[in-house]
């Protein structure tokens, strides 16, 4: 259903940039290049800068980098499926696309970018990209920006100065799924606060169900729990200033969403450490569980008539003045090299990227995704897709998720852990929320 798979935390950094180190982000991203930094895989970078058909300087050569391997199925499908239609544009331009495994592509970014990258490459919205703006690896890509695409969208692009970053193509919402069915049976509505989820999940309790599937054996699940209660209680504003150090941990609002989660983790799955996404969505499908918040990517495993049978929600309003209308809904696309070798050639392939033609170039080839650029065709969308384009357009934020609203080694190396302690171990807040404010100063402000 998804045009990729769920996002996932890079490995941790080595031990001496990691909290403690004393090391700027400015010295820890440049300082990569030099002192070995995270692993790069052999030919790694070689690979991605160009191969030796590429012309090097030449203006009739432009070369792509892609986070996807041959074989990663839907996703790699896209990427290839959008650069092949770009190439039929322009016959005479000659495109090296390099395909590299995904976790291999994101573990040795900064090593990529340092050396030789390509002209444009895969990337994604948020934190992640704006530090690479700031530390000048990547370039400003505002005149081939898409000028329809939703306000949410733009601002998830743009930098601290107002240029855009970022070419968005597609994301995918998070939401609360269910089986329409199910719910039919039971005769459950969808709830509009948390007091009526707090009620429904009651209800179904006493029918024998598990009320909120839950999982996070690989760590990362559960920070798209966080990010919602926390946009919900505090505001979309509050949590980004949050996942970039501009906010304290210890802060009694920070306390407030742990708070509310511990009085949500009873009508949890239980075990959820030990279980991985796929499983509580197997659940899921067999009606053991009455709803499970997660991404889009849910429906992958389904078939089409049970995603007919889907129905989502987006997560119910905790506070009136805060509202409901910010969500996750992570945005991938394309950046621009700082140093391009063929600039004019990469602004046109960006300008393509972000087109209504190629989306809808994807839709023709029946490449389940969604589309960022609304004007892109959705003939081949099924319900749930556009009933998923529709909710986002609904939205007057969008949040990327936690590892890439943050700097990604606070996410790894700090979050994971400390949410999963919290999991395990919830009536210690006080103590965890220390723990975590002491190490993002070190990341953020050391």
């Amino acid at each position: 259903m998804t045009a990729r798979r769920p996002p996932a935390p890079p490995g941790p950094l080595p031990p001496s940039f990691r909290a403690t180190s004393g090391f700027s982000r400015r010295s820890l991203i440049r300082g990569l290049a030099l002192g070995g930094g995270l692993l790069v895989a052999p030919g790694l970078l070689a690979a991605c800068g160009g191969s030796d058909d590429s012309g090097g300087g030449d203006t009739g050569s432009l070369n792509a980098g892609i986070n996807e391997a041959p074989g990663s199925g839907r996703a790699y499908d896209q990427q290839k499926a959008r650069l092949d239609a770009f190439a039929k544009t322009k016959p005479d331009l000659k495109l090296n696309a390099n395909y590299i495994d995904h976790n291999t592509f994101q573990e040795a970014v900064n090593n990529y970018l340092q050396g030789n990258p390509a002209d444009v490459f895969t990337w994604f919205a948020g934190f992640r990209a704006q530090s690479f703006y700031t530390n000048e690896l990547i370039g400003d890509v505002s005149e081939a920006f898409p000028a329809d695409v939703p306000d949410a969208v733009r601002k998830a692009s743009t930098a601290t100065d107002g240029k855009q970053i970022f070419i968005p193509t597609n994301n995918y919402p998070w939401a609360v799924f269910y089986f329409k069915s199910l719910w039919k049976k039971n005769g459950y509505e969808v709830p509009t606060t948390l007091d009526e989820l707090v009620a429904l999940a009651g209800q179904m309790q006493k029918d024998g169900l598990t009320p909120i599937g839950f999982a996070d054996k690989d760590g990362w699940p559960a920070m798209g729990t966080f990010d919602i209660l926390n946009m919900r209680i505090n505001g979309y504003d509050f949590h980004l200033s949050l996942m970039q150090g501009k906010q304290a941990w210890t802060d009694p609002k920070v306390k407030t969403v742990f708070d509310t989660w511990r009085g949500l983790l009873p009508y949890h799955e239980k075990d959820s450490l030990g279980r991985t996404y796929q499983e509580s969505v197997a659940n899921l499908q067999q009606k053991k569980t009455g709803m499970y918040y997660l991404g889009l990517f849910l429906t992958d495993s389904l078939e089409l008539a049970e995603q007919d049978d889907i129905g989502f929600f987006t997560f119910p309003e905790i506070d009136s003045a805060v509202g409901a209308d910010a969500i996750d809904a992570p945005i991938d696309g394309f950046c621009l090299a700082a140093d391009p070798k063929n600039r004019s050639g990469a602004i046109d392939l960006l300008k393509y990227l972000g087109s209504p033609a190629s989306g809808s170039a994807l839709d023709a080839a029946k490449i389940p995704q969604i589309a960022v650029n609304p004007g892109a065709s959705t003939d081949n969308y099924t319900g749930l897709q556009k009933q998923a384009v529709e909710f986002m357009g609904q939205q007057a934020s969008i949040a990327q998720f936690m590892d890439r609203d943050t700097d990604p080694g606070f996410a790894s190396t700090v979050m994971i852990p400390a949410i999963q302690t919290f999991i395990s171990k919830p009536d210690d807040v006080d103590s965890l929320l220390k723990s975590i404010d002491a190490q993002a100063k070190s990341i953020f402000t050391g």
